[in-house]
């Protein structure tokens, strides 16, 4: 059981956040093909292929369709996570990195020399 449900989560996941849902387009293009086959027969697979993906996007009559077979037009993958899915897994990231205690940071120009101290230094040296 808890094979299936993971198996399950798998999938629902990697179709959800990347490509793999393209596959599910599959029978357009088997049925693409059949059309493209039917009105020239002497196509063979490969070269449908070719047309449809090697050579760009082509501006024909069809477009509407070949926008429709995988892998053509790439879809807003969303990245969901599942735990925001889940309401009994609520928690708040403010609570949990929030600091016990304060750090104060030294104030560095508070402890500024003024340039008249700095004057003395390119001063020549003198005898004494």
């Amino acid at each position: 059981m808890r094979q299936i449900i993971a198996g399950t989560l798998l999938v629902l996941y990697l179709f959800s956040t990347t490509e793999l849902h393209q596959f599910l387009k599959f029978p357009a293009l088997v049925t693409h093909f059949a059309e493209h086959h039917q009105d020239n027969p002497k196509l063979s697979l490969w070269q449908f292929l070719c047309v449809h993906y090697a050579h760009g996007d082509v501006m024909d009559a069809d477009r509407d369709k070949d926008l429709k077979l995988p892998f053509k037009s790439f879809d807003n993958c969303n990245n969901t996570n599942l735990i925001s899915l889940l309401p009994e897994l609520k928690f708040s990231l403010v609570e949990f990195f929030s600091p016990e205690t304060t750090i104060e940071l030294p104030n560095y120009y508070s402890s500024f020399l003024g340039a008249s101290y700095l004057d003395s230094i390119w001063q020549p040296p003198k005898q004494v």
